[in-house]
């Protein structure tokens, strides 16, 4: 079973991703912020971790490098609503496996999650 971080500030986009990756059999585990990712990185050792770059408090951008002190295998996919060039470029010196773009679109997000992860969902 694929264990599957999901990092949004916005509910909705935490349940809404939840919800949909759970019918296709993963474990399931989601936070609001850059500071409970990090914690739940080491804690609960996801094979994958969807990871918004706007988040509060500490940015996605920031917890990805936390993150990567401590754990380079980890796949990360980063969400975003807007095209930054920059933090593109800097997720990308980080080692992320992908971006996708908000809203969220299902086909695109189940396509670029079973090519990070090596499953057919």
């Amino acid at each position: 079973m694929v264990k599957l971080l999901i990092v949004d500030d916005e509910p909705d986009v935490r349940e809404f991703a939840s919800n949909f990756f759970r019918k296709r059999k993963f474990k399931i585990y989601s936070c609001p912020d850059g500071e409970s990712a990090i914690d739940m990185v080491d804690s609960e050792h996801p094979d994958l971790v969807l990871l918004d770059i706007k988040l509060n408090r500490m940015d996605g951008i920031e917890a990805l490098r936390k993150i990567r002190q401590t754990n380079k295998q980890v796949k990360v996919i980063m969400m975003t609503g807007r095209d930054d060039e920059d933090a593109k470029r800097s997720c990308g010196a980080l080692g992320v496996s992908g971006y996708i773009h908000k809203p969220l679109e299902l086909d695109e997000l189940e396509k670029i999650v079973a090519g990070a992860v090596g499953t057919g969902i």
